[in-house]
Parts: structure tokens; C-alpha cells; sequence
């Protein structure tokens, strides 16, 4: 049987799937006991188009991560991406029930409530997060923890995340073929910012951009809370397929390019350095300067970078972020994104990888782990009971509604 405090986050993406496992430890920290990752086929932009090679890189992933912990895992956290992603702000309203106006969980509960009957999605769509922004007590905001205070009115500004109802069936049908039970579908920004974002980032404003490879993921964090959220149609796989084009060799050559000597401009090249390309259908490669492979990307991250500066502009909250941009997911480990990122979108930016777990560290010291270190890390906090202010029961109740449904569907199949 699993051990007591085992938390699993399973990230599946455009490019890969990764499965980590970790222990929770009584005192809250979380010990990293097994990882694995496959490739990934079975989606396109966060979203699922092909069930069986979802479920089988699921599958896969999940075998190699539980062979490193030595048992078995059975249910996780799941990450969630896709244009179909939106956010939009709710505020609710309650008079405190008790007759000496001292404020209780219940009427935080109420409020949250009530923020979220104000924005209840369509039909076609389900809550994801309803996530509390600020709190405020008789007029006075900025309150993080309102329980214990006096008060005769409390309301609440939170942030609503919703998806496709149909698009959520399908990536959690795809982990309950796969043998998992699925805990919560968490969005992959938030997770990501769990693993990479620090006390001082959140309470500063900062961003956290997840580049995976279909989608860049942003979340906006103002004040210690979730601000904003929107999930742009690039990623990765749009520069591997600009360099297969632009140098005529296959997508998977291509992709190696730019893992082994890509670079965010051609100034971050030296002279004389020099790449092999094979071309389609030939053995023997053509030499060329790396300072071509360079000239190829940076056109595509300017533009993608300009998709990032509009969305924040977009958001209101591009003011607000003094701390900058946090870049992560795979892509960040292009050479030299940093600093191009920070001229393109005039703000601080730096990589982000994991932190604040222990255990095989080594394999999940990379921004390509970040999702899934930070659904662990959520996870942790869900157990211990850390997360019942900041996310309300909205999203556990909607989503519970999804799970049902899939469940009904198979078992009727």
C-alpha cells in the first residue's frame, strides 16, 4: 500500500509527460521519491486529441516514477492548460452570523460562497479554482486571514478559473484509464509558481511563465495572491518547427538543434562556432554557422515575448509586478531567454527551478519539472489543510461533479 503523506503530481504536456512522486513529512516538508517521464503525442496546445496515446504516455511515466519510489501510485494531481483556460474576478458579500460579530470559518466559507455564485460559469464550462485575493472587514481591505477578527460585513475579491467542461472530461478520463484516481486538476501556472516563485515574488507582484510546448502559461501574482491568469497558443514546438523549415532538416533533428546549441539572438553566439544540420533523407550533414540557428529563434520569441507583454497590458496588472518575470516549463533552458525576456519585456526575469523539496533533487533540478515539483508541493498543502483559506471548496466541488461524470461514462462503456 502507499506510505501515509504520499503526494503525486502528474504534469501531462504538448511535448511530455512527468510523474512525481513525494512524501510529506509531519512537519509539513516534502521529500521527492520518484520521477518519471515519457514523451508525449496525444495533445495539441494543452489539449487532448488523441485518448489512447495520452493514456499510454500516462502510463508510462507513471511505471518509471513508481519503479524509482518502490510502490505504487494511485491517485495524483493533475495540471490543466489550454486556450479554453479563463480567469475573471468575482466578489461576494455576507453580514457575519454570530451576534458578537467575531468572524468564523463558516462565514469565510459563505463569502467565497458568494463570490462564486456571482460568477457562475455556463453550462458548457466547470470551475477550476476559486481563489481569494483579498479580504475585507467593515471597509478596511488587505485583510490575508479575516478568522478571529470583529466585524459586522465581510466580502471577498477572488479570482474564478474556469475551463471547458468536455476538454476537463477528457484529460481526466485519460488519467483514470491510466489507473489513477484523480485528486484535483490544478492550473499548470499556479502549480508551476508552488515550485519557483518565492514568499517575497508573491507579496512584490511577479509573473510566472511556464513555456511548455504547445502553450506558454501565464500567472500574474499581486499581493501574495493569484491576480490574473491567461494561456497563450505558443510554446516550444513553434521554434523547433520555424528551425525544421527554416534548415530544411526533420522536426526531431531540429528539436535536438535547439536543445543542444540553440540561443535567444545571434549576439549570444561566438564567431566561428559551427552546427551540423542533416538534411531530409540525407546521410551526411551540411555545416553552417550556429549563428544561423539563432537568427531563426529570435524572430519567433519576439513574437512571443509581444504576446506576453500584451497579455499583461491586457491584465491591467503589468504596473504591478516589481519582482518580474519567473521563466519556466522547457523552454527556459534556451540559452540566454533570461535576459533577453527582461529587454523584450522591460522587467527583471530570471529562470526558475524547483525549490523547497528534498530527496533525488538532482532529477527534478530543471524548469522542465517545475509543474510537476509544484503539484506536489500544492498537493502537500491540500493534505495539511494549509490551502482551505486561499482556495475555498468551489473548485474540489466542481471538479467532483467532472470525476462523477467520467466515472458514469465508463462504467457505463
Amino acid at each position: 500500500m502507499p506510505k501515509k503523506g504520499l503526494v503525486v503530481g502528474l504534469d501531462i504536456g504538448t511535448t511530455k509527460v512527468c510523474a512525481v512522486a513525494g512524501e510529506v513529512e509531519d512537519d509539513g516538508e516534502v521529500h521527492i521519491v520518484g520521477v518519471g517521464t515519457s514523451p508525449s503525442s496525444g495533445l495539441r496546445k494543452g489539449v487532448v486529441v488523441d485518448l489512447e496515446a495520452t493514456v499510454r504516455a500516462i502510463e508510462a511515466a507513471v511505471e518509471r516514477a513508481e519503479r524509482m519510489a518502490g510502490q505504487p501510485l494511485t491517485s495524483a494531481f493533475v495540471s490543466v492548460s489550454g486556450e479554453h483556460i479563463t480567469s475573471a474576478s468575482s466578489r461576494g458579500v455576507v453580514a457575519v452570523a454570530r451576534g458578537d460579530h467575531e468572524i468564523e470559518p463558516a462565514d469565510v466559507a459563505r463569502v467565497i460562497e458568494a463570490a462564486r455564485m456571482n460568477a457562475l460559469p455556463p453550462s458548457d464550462r466547470e470551475l477550476i479554482h476559486l481563489l481569494p485575493r483579498d479580504f475585507v472587514v467593515d471597509g478596511h481591505e488587505g485583510v490575508r486571514n479575516p478568522v478571529g477578527m470583529y466585524g459586522a460585513r465581510l466580502e471577498v475579491e477572488a479570482v474564478i478559473v474556469t475551463g471547458l467542461a468536455t476538454m476537463l472530461a477528457n484529460l481526466v478520463k485519460c488519467v483514470q484509464e491510466a489507473g489513477l484516481e484523480v485528486e484535483e486538476v490544478v492550473l499548470e501556472p499556479l502549480a508551476s509558481a508552488e515550485a519557483v516563485l518565492t514568499p517575497a515574488e508573491r507579496d512584490l507582484g511577479a509573473v510566472v511563465a511556464d513555456i511548455g510546448g504547445g502553450t506558454t502559461s501565464l500567472a500574474v501574482f499581486v499581493g501574495g495572491a493569484l491576480a490574473y491568469t491567461a494561456i497563450l497558443p505558443v510554446g516550444g514546438h513553434h521554434l523547433t518547427s520555424d528551425i525544421a523549415v527554416g534548415l530544411r532538416t526533420p522536426f526531431e533533428e531540429a528539436e535536438k538543434l535547439k536543445v543542444r546549441a540553440g540561443a535567444a539572438t545571434p549576439q549570444m553566439t561566438a564567431e566561428g562556432e559551427l552546427i551540423e544540420v542533416f538534411n531530409i533523407g540525407d546521410r551526411q550533414p551540411r555545416i553552417l554557422p550556429r549563428r544561423f540557428l539563432a537568427e531563426i529563434i529570435e524572430p519567433r520569441l519576439a513574437e512571443m515575448l509581444g504576446m506576453v507583454r500584451a497579455q499583461l497590458r491586457r491584465s491591467g496588472y503589468g504596473h504591478l509586478v516589481p519582482a518580474g518575470v519567473v521563466l519556466t516549463g522547457g523552454t527556459a533552458l534556451l540559452q540566454g531567454l533570461a535576459p533577453y525576456a527582461s529587454e523584450q519585456l522591460e522587467l527583471p526575469a530570471r529562470t526558475g527551478v524547483p525549490e523547497g523539496v528534498t530527496g533525488v533533487t538532482d532529477a527534478v533540478r530543471s524548469p522542465a519539472a517545475s509543474a510537476g515539483v509544484g503539484l506536489v508541493l500544492y498537493g502537500s498543502r491540500d493534505r495539511s489543510g494549509l490551502r482551505a483559506l486561499r482556495h475555498g471548496n468551489g473548485a474540489r466541488g466542481a471538479m467532483a461533479r467532472v470525476r462523477g461524470w467520467v466515472r458514469t461514462v465508463l462504467q457505463g462503456a
